[in-house]
């Protein structure tokens, strides 16, 4: 395993409770690839003071073209495999959607979408260009009763550019979600730049790990311990405790 057995005890999550962003559900996606793994990220995280788990696989038609089915699948596998080795943890799964023409399709069809908390929906897109249509399903998320929440909004790096973008967002009633490895400098000096931006202006409404695989634990207890993290914690903005 690549995670101590224990946590540094100033690397403590567990005031969020909830990690309601993450890669867990084995064989789908590029996340965690067999059971195994999934319960050796679940006990990294357990020691980082989170107590339930949230797992959203993509959604991305060409690479990882999941429905409902597949990701339930999983997740019966994964129980499976907790229940084999007497483990337990509160797990649930919804999805990150990515915004293409399978999920207009999705949403001009009906057809019902992975959900967490009050009917929120995980959405992403094009971390390299602006997708001019993305404040459209926006809409309609918001016409069909989702909430919807956007994944890692630090991570769009043209947003620099523009940040004006990002308040467009929120005054149409968007949730921002923060990939707390930003913090830690893994997506690069400016993402955490953007991600420091965005907790000053308190426009980030939940914290996930967003982790794929054991590597990432170290980066989660670096995030742990940063001072715009602790910042966060304070303002008391963050909703994960309420899922």
């Amino acid at each position: 395993m690549f995670w101590k057995k224990h946590k540094p005890a100033d690397a403590d999550l567990s005031w969020l409770v909830a990690d309601m962003h993450s890669h867990r559900v084995p064989g789908v996606d590029d996340g965690a690839p067999d059971p195994a793994v999934s319960i050796e990220l679940i006990r990294g995280l357990q020691q980082l003071g989170f107590r339930k788990f949230i797992t959203t696989p993509h959604v991305l038609s060409d690479m990882y073209p999941n429905t409902p089915e597949t990701i339930l699948a999983g997740m019966e596998r994964l129980a499976d495999a907790c229940s084999a080795e007497e483990f337990e943890a509160d797990i649930q799964a919804a999805a990150e959607y990515f915004v293409d023409e399978q999920f207009f399709e999705l949403l001009a069809t009906g057809q019902p979408l992975l959900t967490f908390g009050d009917n929120h929906v995980l959405v992403e897109a094009s971390m390299v260009t602006d997708n001019f249509d993305f404040r459209e399903v926006i809409f309609e998320l918001q016409l069909r009763d989702y909430t919807p929440v956007i994944a890692h909004p630090e991570r769009y790096l043209y947003l620099k550019k523009d940040p004006t973008y990002l308040d467009n967002l929120r005054f149409t009633g968007c949730l921002f979600q923060l990939n707390l490895m930003a913090l830690a400098g893994h997506y690069g000096a400016l993402s955490q730049e953007l991600a420091e931006y965005l907790i000053r202006k308190e426009y980030y409404d939940f914290a996930g790990t967003d982790i794929h695989h054991p590597k990432h634990l170290p980066l989660l207890e670096k995030a742990a311990r940063s001072p715009q993290l602790r910042k966060l914690r304070d303002s008391g903005k963050l909703l994960n405790s309420t899922l």
